[in-house]
């Protein structure tokens, strides 16, 4: 899918560079904590739990369940007007960690707590892929 003009994109840094890098590769990495092994996301230079540096990229399944869901009646920004309704959830990987997403290939009616989604990778022709989510076939 083509970057729309006016959209908001991404701009990786050092730190966050290797999760990008992997979404254009359609695969979900986290990083995660060497000494106290926790899962770390948004990607940082220090654990959150025990501030250790020592943190480790590692790919996941990036499968997941609906954590919270709403949905946006109102464009979150005026590039997004076209897309009202807007499916937004927090999705719970199967790691645990929690991330905000937009739901695709999906209904409002589709969006249930708990139920299964699976990772879809939006290629924009800037370069950048953002990780959307879908709903597993036959999960609902």
């Amino acid at each position: 899918m083509p970057a729309i003009e006016g959209r908001p994109r991404p701009a990786p840094i050092a730190t966050s560079k290797p999760f990008w890098d992997a979404l254009k590769e359609e695969k979900v990495r986290l990083q995660r904590c060497g000494d106290c092994e926790a899962w770390v996301y948004y990607p940082r230079r220090r654990c959150p739990s025990c501030l250790s540096a020592a943190l480790e990229w590692r790919q996941v399944s990036g499968r997941g369940r609906i954590y919270s869901w709403t949905i946006g009646r109102q464009a979150t920004h005026p590039a997004f007007g076209a897309d009202v309704p807007q499916l937004l959830a927090m999705v719970e990987l199967d790691e645990g960690v929690r991330l905000t997403t937009t739901i695709v290939n999906a209904e409002p009616t589709d969006l249930v707590v708990g139920r299964l989604v699976e990772p879809v990778f939006e290629h924009g022709e800037d370069g950048m892929t953002l990780l959307q989510f879908q709903p597993v076939a036959g999960s609902g």
